[in-house]
């Protein structure tokens, strides 16, 4: 494990949260302790151990502080690699620093307070970062540690082993170069006049190594945005289960998207990133029965979402009837918990329905940058559709039109969504052509004994041409929702009215790749 027991530490803080427990426990292990300014006295409150780093190098601070601990003996206590580098140390007096605990000034904080630009400049940390980074850099001989929230399991694992194990020293070593990116990028958003597009400030509090990602071979972090009040996917409450995989959240994102754009009970099961089946009705249980019907050879191993609190009767009927991966709701009745703990390996978590969202929208990698996208946040109003055909749609096909719309943008494109009475009974996603889409959600609906005649159909994007329509009329869809928008419309729009169906156009799409 090649475990290190620190000698001498050197503290240096802004944040001074958990300081009076890490300096009792390295006492009690004999560690030398280094400090300066405020923290030196806060520590000399604690105990009367510790040395002042002027004091210890010889050399008084100047400039008001701003230069204090840029010194070699204590960046070549820290950077000296034990393997060869004693002789020099020692040939100059000097001596190994093995433990690192510094946070930085608060530079984000005090630019968010309204600072002026000469105090948000005093803020930014020099002999900080480099103290930090020297200790990141040198993960092999010494320990770092630049969040007050790790001091536990440091003081933990230091208890249980007699020493500090290289994985963690590599840890939080790679949690310095994560902080000194966010710090730094803070930094040069702040400075910078002439962006081509404004980022929002954000960090990450906390991130989760994952198991591996979309396939064994790859690596995969949860990384956690700072500062949410909310429960969001990310930092959902896990109430059982086994730990979730990079999949399962993607595809737990993908279903509570879609089942938060309902305002009734309503269920959406999702597999691979796509809806295979979304319905709403007066109670939850209705919804997920209606859902699970729409396709249940997809929904085994699923990801379900609900966006009201789970009951038991609705808990026990999705455990007799599937397997599957995780539940996602806004709360759980005792006795669905109870019901749901019978099978230990389903991942129950609880989201809040209203979410946090101050994030930079959607980031996509590319060949050497990435694209930055908003949320694909709008809704069509009812009030806002344009009826193209001669026939209107009643009110039950308008209903089941926004329905149907809803749904659409969280299908890939292309996307094909059929839809009756407020269920989908058809689903076409992620085809090369928009008309074999539609064919997918026309064998679905046959497979599982769904009845098309009277249904409605939407569709993400235009239709190029009339034989999507023509397919759809053939199936017996009575009526279609659409952007509009193809040089062709003229010639789609006769194609509904030969076939007596009602068309509305949105001039809105909703492509998602």
């Amino acid at each position: 494990m090649h475990l290190i027991e620190p000698r001498t530490a050197l503290i240096s803080l802004s944040n001074k949260s958990g300081l009076s427990k890490l300096v009792e426990f390295l006492i009690s292990r004999n560690v030398k302790i280094l400090s300066t300014g405020g923290t030196y006295k806060a520590i000399k409150k604690i105990t009367p151990d510790v040395i002042e780093v002027s004091e210890f190098t010889g050399f008084e601070e100047m400039m008001d502080g701003r230069v204090k601990t840029l010194h070699p003996k204590i960046h070549a206590g820290i950077l000296a690699r034990r393997d060869k580098d004693l002789d020099v140390l020692e040939s100059r007096g000097y001596e190994p620093i093995d433990l690192v605990v510094v946070n930085l000034y608060p530079f984000q904080e005090t630019i968010a307070s309204g600072c002026s630009f000469d105090e948000a400049i005093e803020k930014i940390d020099i002999g900080g970062p480099t103290m930090i980074r020297s200790a990141a850099k040198n993960f092999k001989d010494v320990a770092v540690l630049s969040d007050p929230n790790d001091y536990s399991s440091f003081i933990t694992q230091w208890e249980s082993d007699g020493g500090i194990s290289l994985n963690m020293r590599k840890d939080l070593s790679k949690k310095v170069f994560l902080t000194m990116a966010n710090y730094n990028k803070a930094i040069s958003d702040y400075l910078s006049e002439n962006q081509s597009i404004s980022l929002p400030d954000f960090s990450f509090e906390k991130s989760s190594n994952l198991r591996y990602g979309e396939n064994p071979h790859q690596k995969a972090t949860l990384l956690t945005f700072g500062g949410l009040k909310k429960r969001n996917i990310a930092n959902a409450e896990i109430i059982q289960g086994k730990e979730m995989s990079y999949n399962n959240i993607v595809d737990a994102d993908a279903a509570w998207e879609c089942v938060r754009e309902f305002s009734d009970p309503a269920c959406v099961i999702v597999k691979h990133a796509n809806p295979c089946g979304v319905a709403s009705a007066d109670s939850l249980l209705e919804a997920y029965d209606l859902a699970f019907q729409t396709d249940p050879t997809s929904a085994f191993g699923g990801i379900i979402a609900l966006n009201g609190t789970l009951d038991t009767k609705t808990a026990k009927q999705i455990n007799d009837r599937q397997f599957v991966e995780v539940i996602i709701a806004t709360g759980y009745e005792e006795g669905s918990l109870e019901v749901l703990s019978a099978k230990k390996n389903i991942r129950v978590l609880r989201v809040d329905l209203n979410q946090d969202n101050p994030y930079p929208g959607i980031i996509k990698k590319v060949s050497g940058g990435i694209l930055l996208q908003d949320d694909d946040s709008f809704s069509v109003p009812m009030s806002s559709l344009k009826c193209v055909t001669k026939r209107q749609p009643n009110e039950e096909e308008l209903n089941d039109l926004m329905f149907a719309w809803k749904v659409a943008k969280y299908v890939k494109s292309n996307a094909i969504v059929y839809v009756k009475n407020k269920q989908t009974i058809g689903i076409g996603a992620g085809q090369m052509s928009r008309v074999i889409s539609a064919d997918i959600a026309n064998l679905k609906a046959k497979q599982e004994g769904l009845k098309v005649d009277g249904a409605v159909m939407a569709s993400d994007a235009f239709f190029p041409f009339r034989d999507g329509i023509d397919k759809a009329a053939s199936s017996g869809i009575a009526s279609i929702i659409q952007p509009g928008g193809s040089i062709r419309d003229d010639e789609v729009i006769a194609a509904a009215n030969e076939n007596d169906m009602a068309m509305v156009f949105t001039n809105t799409r909703h492509f998602r790749h």
